[in-house]
C-alpha cells in the first residue's frame, strides 16, 4: 500500500513534447474553471509560439493574458500559463499550439447543464475499495441465505439505474483513491496521487493545472449546502478530493486549508491530527495553525464523539465532527469485539450516525445540498486482506444508504447514487468449515457442492453476524497479495498485518501468523517492496436512485459521473 502514494509521485526528466492542458478529449461544463497550461518541449522566447482556440487567440477566448515561464523549474523548457479560465458556451473546441516548427493539437467538449434542476438534493456514497465481492459477502452475513436465494437485500438492490464504470488514470490503468475520487469530483482525469490537477511537470505538488471540483462549483454557482462524511482521516483522498487541488495526496496539512477554504457546511470523519497546531499531542502539523479554532470562529459546532455529535446537531447550521487523530476504528472492532484498538477514542460515532447527523443539518437549507459519504474502512481492511473487517464496514455503509433511502421518502427529489472509487481484486469461492476432518486447514475449504453454506447468525437482527468467528465461514482471497501466512480464519485482536519489512527493505510474510495452528505460507505474487494487497483494475458499478438517476446506464467513465451530478442540480448557473 505503502508504495502506490509515492511511487507515481517521480517525474520524467527526458525531454517532453508540447503538452498541453486539459488533455485531449477533456468533457468541461459550461462556465467551469479550470487552469490552462501549455508545457513546451524546448526553451523558448515570448514570440516563438502562437495559441488558437477554434481559430482565434486564446487570449480573445479567455479574457486574460497568459504568464510566459521562460524557464520553468530550471527544466530549459518554457511554459505558458493561464489561471482560472473558462469556456462559457457549450460545443466543440480545438486548441492548436505551435512552436519549434511543429504543432500540437487537442480536442475539448464542452457541455451545458439543464435550465432546471432535476434533484433538489444529491446524495454521492463511495464504498473505498467496493468490489462485486463486497456487496455479495455483505449481504450474505447481513441477511443469510437459504436453498441458493437471499433472505433479504441490501438497500442498493433494488436502485433502479446502473453502470459499469471505468477507473484507470491519465498515468496508468491502475488507479488509487486521489484520481478516481478526483474524476468523479472535477469530471477531468488526473494522476496517481493527485487531486484536482492534471499532473504536469511541475515540481511543486501544489503548482499543476486545477480542475474545478464539485465542492467549489456549488459554492460558486448555487446557493446549496456542502457536506462531506467519511470514517477515514477527512485528510485521505475521497473525501479530500470533494474540495482539493495537489499533485500529492499526502499534502495533508495543506488539505486543511483547503477545506477552510471552501468550508463545506457538514465535516465529519477522523483525521484532526492534521487540523491541531504542533504544540497539542498527536497533532501532524509542522505550524501552530489551529484550524478547530478557525471553523469554531467562523461558527461552526463542534462534535468530538457520538455523544457530543447527538447533542449539538439539532440546533447547528454548520457542524465539525472530529473523532480520531487518524482513520476511525471499523464497527467489527468497536461493535463486537470491543477490543484494544478501540481503546484511544471510546465513543465513535457509526458512519450510519454521521450521516444522520449530515442529513439532519444539510435538509434545513430550503436550496437543497450535496452530500458526499465515504465508507472508507472497507478499502482500509481489503488491502491487508481482512475480508472480515471489510465486510462489517461493508454493512455499515449499506446502512447509511439505508437512512438515506428513508430520507428520500420524504424528500422525493433526492438523488442518491452508490458507488466506490476503486475495485480490489477479492472473490468468494465457497466456504471454510472447521469441523471438516484433518489439521491441514487447506483442506477445509469447501468448493462447488462441498461449499454448502455458512453458518453466521444474527441473533439480535441488528443486520450483522452476532460474531465473524463461526464454524463455517465464508472462504474469501485476493488474486494479490505479497508474501503472508494464511491462517484461513478471522483476526480477533486486530486487524491482519500480512507483511512486514525485513534488514534489505522487502516486504516478507509477518512470522506472528506462521505458528497458527494450519496457517499456510503464500508466496507473493505483487512486487516485494509491497506491503499489502492492491487495487484491481475491475470496472466499478455504480446504482442510482432518484430523479436524474436515469443518466447512470451501461458503461460510463469515471469522469462522466461529475456531469450526472452537474446535470441533476443544474450545477454551472450562476446563482439565483
Amino acid at each position: 500500500m505503502k508504495k502506490y502514494l509515492f511511487a507515481a509521485a517521480l517525474l520524467c526528466t527526458a525531454v517532453w513534447a508540447d503538452t498541453i492542458y486539459p488533455i485531449d478529449r477533456a468533457v468541461m461544463l459550461e462556465g467551469g474553471k479550470f487552469d490552462f497550461k501549455v508545457e513546451f518541449d524546448k526553451q523558448l522566447k515570448s514570440g516563438d509560439f502562437k495559441v488558437l482556440i477554434n481559430g482565434k487567440d486564446y487570449r480573445e477566448v479567455f479574457k486574460k493574458q497568459g504568464v510566459f515561464i521562460a524557464n520553468e523549474d530550471n527544466l530549459s523548457a518554457s511554459a505558458l500559463v493561464i489561471k482560472d479560465v473558462s469556456l462559457p458556451k457549450e460545443g466543440s473546441y480545438k486548441v492548436q499550439v505551435s512552436a519549434n516548427g511543429k504543432r500540437s493539437e487537442v480536442s475539448w467538449q464542452v457541455f451545458a447543464t439543464p435550465q432546471k434542476a432535476k434533484a433538489k438534493n444529491v446524495i454521492l456514497f463511495i464504498g473505498d475499495g467496493l468490489s462485486v465481492a463486497h456487496r455479495t459477502g455483505a449481504r450474505i452475513l447481513s441477511k443469510g441465505i437459504t436453498e441458493g436465494k437471499a433472505n433479504g437485500y441490501l438497500n442498493t438492490d433494488d436502485f433502479p439505474y446502473m453502470a459499469f464504470i471505468g477507473t484507470s488514470g491519465t498515468d496508468s490503468i491502475a488507479t488509487d483513491s486521489a484520481n478516481s475520487m478526483s474524476a468523479y469530483m472535477t469530471g477531468h482525469k488526473s494522476g496517481v496521487n493527485a487531486m484536482g490537477v492534471y499532473v504536469s511537470r511541475a515540481k511543486d505538488s501544489l503548482n499543476h493545472p486545477k480542475q474545478e471540483t464539485l465542492g467549489e462549483l456549488i459554492r460558486r454557482t448555487s446557493d446549496k449546502s456542502l457536506g462531506i462524511v467519511s470514517d477515514a482521516e477527512l485528510e485521505d483522498a475521497t473525501p479530500a478530493a470533494v474540495v482539493s487541488h495537489t499533485r500529492r495526496r499526502a499534502d495533508k496539512s495543506e488539505i486543511v486549508g483547503m477545506f477552510y477554504d471552501v468550508k463545506p457546511d457538514v465535516i465529519l470523519g477522523g483525521g484532526s491530527a492534521y487540523f491541531l497546531p504542533k504544540s497539542v499531542p498527536g497533532s501532524k502539523r509542522k505550524d501552530e495553525v489551529n484550524y478547530i479554532e478557525k471553523f469554531k470562529q467562523d461558527g461552526y459546532a463542534l462534535a468530538t464523539d457520538a455523544a457530543t455529535l447527538k447533542e449539538v446537531k439539532t440546533k447547528a447550521d454548520k457542524l465539525l465532527g472530529l473523532f480520531h487523530l487518524g482513520n476511525m476504528d471499523g464497527v467489527l472492532d468497536r461493535k463486537f469485539l470491543k477490543n484494544d484498538v478501540t481503546k484511544k477514542f471510546p465513543n465513535q460515532p457509526d458512519l450510519t450516525e454521521m450521516t444522520a447527523a449530515a442529513l439532519e443539518v444539510l435538509s434545513k437549507n430550503k436550496n437543497g445540498f450535496f452530500l458526499v459519504v465515504e465508507g472508507a474502512l472497507i478499502d482500509k481492511a481489503s488491502h491487508p486482506l481482512d475480508w472480515d473487517r471489510a465486510l462489517y464496514d461493508t454493512i455499515m455503509l449499506d446502512k447509511s444508504v439505508g437512512i438515506a433511502k428513508e430520507f428520500a421518502k420524504n424528500n422525493p427529489d433526492t438523488l442518491i447514487i452508490a458507488t466506490g472509487d476503486h475495485t480490489h481484486g477479492v472473490s468468494i469461492i465457497g466456504t471454510i468449515d472447521d469441523n471438516k476432518a484433518g489439521d491441514k486447514m487447506r483442506e477445509k475449504v469447501g468448493v462447488y457442492a462441498d461449499a454448502g453454506f455458512p453458518n453466521y447468525e444474527d441473533k439480535d437482527k441488528d443486520g450483522y453476524p452476532d460474531t465473524p468467528a463461526v464454524s463455517k465461514r465464508l472462504a474469501v482471497f485476493a488474486n494479490n497479495f505479497p508474501d503472508y501466512y494464511e491462517t484461513y480464519r478471522p483476526k480477533l485482536d486486530a486487524q491482519f498485518v500480512p507483511a512486514v519489512q525485513n534488514e534489505k527493505g522487502e516486504y516478507v510474510a509477518n512470522a506472528a501468523y506462521k505458528d497458527i495452528a494450519g496457517a499456510v505460507f503464500r508466496e507473493g505474487n505483487i512486487p516485494s517492496n509491497t506491503d499489502t494487497g492492491v487495487h484491481s483494475v475491475d470496472d466499478m458499478v455504480v446504482q442510482a436512485y432518484g430523479p436524474g438517476g436515469e443518466a447512470v446506464r451501461g458503461y460510463m467513465d469515471n469522469t462522466q459521473l461529475f456531469r450526472v451530478i452537474a446535470d441533476a442540480l443544474a450545477l454551472g448557473k450562476d446563482k439565483r
